[in-house]
């Protein structure tokens, strides 16, 4: 389970061989949302408000470089961190 980015308590991973559409998972005190990466929709999931507010803060700083670890992940190339939210 690679983690791209930790911060405020929330890990962020892009699974290898995830499927479509480009995704990823954030987790929070065993809650876990599959957020997509071009929309910021939760796919499926459940993150507290706040939590959530962070990670589509986030997802909107960091969209590209979700995109770039996206494709990498789909290569099994390795991922790159991404740097948290500030």
């Amino acid at each position: 389970m690679p983690t791209i980015s930790a911060f405020r308590g929330i890990f962020i991973r892009i699974y290898y061989d995830d499927h479509s559409p480009p995704h990823f998972h954030a987790l929070y005190q065993g809650d876990e949302a599959k957020v997509a990466i071009e929309t910021s929709d939760i796919i499926n999931g459940y993150l507290p408000s706040r939590t959530l507010r962070h990670v589509l803060s986030w997802t909107e700083a960091h969209r590209l470089e979700l995109h770039e670890n996206w494709d990498r992940a789909q290569r099994h190339a390795p991922l790159v961190d991404i740097p948290p939210l500030e």
